[in-house]
């Protein structure tokens, strides 16, 4: 445990600043500043609670799959409290169950022949998963690899002789390599990865199922290289790298001529296009501001369908290869992404479409290429939240302490006066390099049926908004990150809606740690705190945590050799003890990302203290829990505590 002099420690506890000649904004995509005042609850009779238990119980979307002739659909979901495998007809059926685990199921892949439906499983969410496959008609569960220590995933079906490409790593390594599959179960690995950092995915089959295109992509999300990697011998051509450069391949053409790629070189932002392997020449998409990525070729290989991240809100977009026109698809507004590890029908008519919104559950739907027609193919969500009664989002803009725009996803609760007293809390997404979007989000439903307003804010370091952005809090995680976050709580208050003293936070993994470090960094500005599986201590962290995992921490902070200093000032635990706010903290046991003594040192320090804890763990859990009980119980305990600790205390 680190413990620094009482001294020390206050003198790292910061004010949140105002804006100063010296302060350096962080450049992101232009866009207007909000006006507070312009954000309204709405009016809606038929707004109300919507029962936790239901929140708990509407299913989740997990991976999905075409069967061989195209005339099923295979889907991941949680239909009875555990995510096991269940087949639907594509022309629309009652669901069927083909597996039952309390381990939780993904990664499906069909085989080539059609007989089976390959997915990979866990134990007790430990992130170490082999491979099984089932009959696509049903029938008993086969376990085709038996590696505890040795994790397989990420599937390609496409390979001669019903090869199957699919990405492993040891746990004593960090680094992931590519490998095959064969059809008698055996795995055989390609690369030989020296570097802890990188890792390999499999993209796209090529040349008869002879070849993959695969992405070699560092840790931290600085680099990305794409390469051809023979399957009988593992001879690997680099294809397109260039230093300090993300190259990602998203889909390639049977031949292997054409590779739909995103990157960031030469603008800083995520942008796709096409590169022609045989001419080393690029077709580029029209430029723009905001984060676009290549999704997949049809299989007529005339269009690509690729997806613009415009501010927290995806739009999917087909390009016409040969008029080099683009035409959104006719999905509802919110977040739209292809799903599955190949989202196009055997027959290349239809695409298989992720969709939600901040009143519509995440539900799949079947998109007709030819006549522009999306309808859903499963529902997943219970009857209760419908988009009449759940409440509605916006995204916002705000400048932050020194004027860098921050851009947040605010979820109004309807019938609310403008008065100053209502509650609210901030909603920190993990990380850092992630995202809030302005999709369905289970914890802002609850709350905001319940009568909190709640933010999520893109703070620096998220994705999204170019890299000088994404690599803003690197070596200064819980500083200017922070800040944004603070200047979050500072824009609900100034809609007039928001009292000052009943806003709360929350947050997992890496929104976890924001929360934390804002308890002990700004102990006045948060009323509450809930917090699952954040990190209060990296230096115990980088000594207990997976390699890879390692890495991803060595490139945002360095290792506690090199930057002890670094590591002091990014761990809540130097803040820790001057923490006011009650706090409930819940983890898995089984966690691999944030191991258990994370929680339960925070525990320990705050219990010891004399403050308002309690911590509550998990047993044959991960980092996320996955269990339908498991679920409803965290978000029932998170609901409580914010209605003991935040609506009962009264306004001042």
């Amino acid at each position: 445990m680190i413990r620094l002099p009482a001294a020390t420690a206050l003198a790292l506890v910061f004010a949140v600043p105002v804006a100063t000649s010296l302060s350096a904004q962080v450049k992101t995509p232009d866009r207007p500043v909000t006006d507070p005042r312009s954000v309204t609850s709405p009016v809606n009779p038929n707004a109300r609670a919507v029962p936790v238990e239901d929140i708990g119980t509407s299913r989740s979307l997990g991976t999905t799959a075409w069967s061989a002739d195209g005339r099923q659909i295979f889907v991941a979901t949680n239909l009875t409290g555990r995510t096991n495998i269940w087949r639907t007809d594509t022309a629309g059926s009652w669901p069927v169950q083909l597996t039952q685990s309390d381990d939780s199921q993904t990664g499906l892949a069909p085989s080539a022949d059609g007989k089976y439906v390959y997915f990979q499983q866990d134990v007790g969410g430990n992130e170490y998963p082999d491979i099984y496959r089932v009959p696509v008609d049903g029938g008993a569960v086969e376990q085709i690899t038996k590696t505890p220590d040795r994790r397989e995933g990420s599937m390609l079906v496409g390979g001669a002789k019903g090869a199957i490409a699919l990405s492993t790593k040891l746990k004593t390594e960090g680094q992931t390599n590519l490998a095959v599959l064969d059809a008698d179960g055996n795995v055989r690995v390609l690369t030989k990865e020296a570097d802890p950092q990188f890792a390999w995915g499999a993209v796209a089959w090529v040349d008869s199922g002879t070849a993959i295109i695969a992405n070699r992509d560092r840790v931290d999300s600085k680099v990305g290289e794409v390469w051809r990697v023979d399957a009988t011998t593992g001879a690997a051509t680099k294809l397109i790298a260039k230093a300090d450069t993300v190259y990602q391949a998203a889909d390639a053409t049977p031949d292997g001529k054409w590779i739909a790629v995103s990157t960031d070189d030469g603008t800083g932002q995520l942008h796709a296009g096409l590169y022609d392997t045989a001419a080393r020449t690029w077709k580029w998409l029209k430029p723009t501001p905001w984060e676009q990525t290549a999704s997949s070729l049809t299989r007529d290989g005339k269009a690509l369908i690729f997806a613009t991240n415009a501010d927290a809100r995806s739009t999917l977009y087909r390009y016409d290869i040969a008029r080099g026109t683009e035409t959104a698809l006719q999905v509802p507004p919110g977040v739209n992404y292809l799903t599955g590890a190949d989202p196009r029908s055997p027959d290349g008519r239809t695409l298989l479409v992720g969709h939600s919104g901040a009143d519509s559950p995440t539900n799949l739907y079947l998109y007709d290429l030819a006549s522009g027609a999306a309808r859903p193919a499963t529902q997943l969500a219970i009857a209760s939240l419908s988009p009449d009664v759940l409440p509605k989002s916006e995204v916002v803009t705000y400048k932050s302490f020194d004027g860098t725009l921050v851009s947040a996803v605010v979820t109004m609760p309807a019938n609310l006066k403008r008065d100053g007293r209502n509650p609210a809390i901030v909603l920190p997404h993990g990380g850092p390099t992630g995202q809030a979007q302005d999709g369905y989000s289970r914890y802002a439903t609850a709350f905001a049926s319940r009568g909190y307003i709640t933010i999520q804010p893109n703070f620096r370091g998220s994705t999204g908004y170019g890299k000088a952005f994404q690599e803003a809090n690197f070596k200064d995680l819980g500083g200017g990150d922070l800040k944004d976050t603070v200047a979050a709580k500072t824009f609900l208050v100034n809609t007039g809606y928001v009292d000052a003293k009943r806003v709360g936070i929350f947050g997992g993994s890496y929104g976890g740690f924001m929360t934390l470090m804002a308890i002990g960094r700004v102990p006045d500005e948060f009323a509450a705190a809930v917090q699952w599986f954040g990190i209060i201590n990296w230096r115990t962290m980088y000594r207990d945590q997976d390699e890879l995992l390692k890495a991803y921490q060595r490139g945002l902070l360095g290792t506690p050799e090199t930057d002890p200093k670094v590591y002091d000032a990014s761990s809540p635990l130097t803040y820790i003890r001057a923490a006011k706010a009650p706090l409930l903290t819940i983890q898995g046991e089984n966690d691999i990302r944030v191991p258990r003594g994370q929680a339960q040192e925070v525990n320990d320090i705050l219990k010891a203290k004399g403050n308002v804890v309690e911590t509550v763990f998990y047993p044959a859990e991960g980092h996320g829990f996955q269990k339908r009980e498991n679920q409803l119980d965290s978000l029932k305990r998170t609901v409580a505590w914010f209605d003991k600790y935040l609506k009962a205390a009264p306004a001042k």
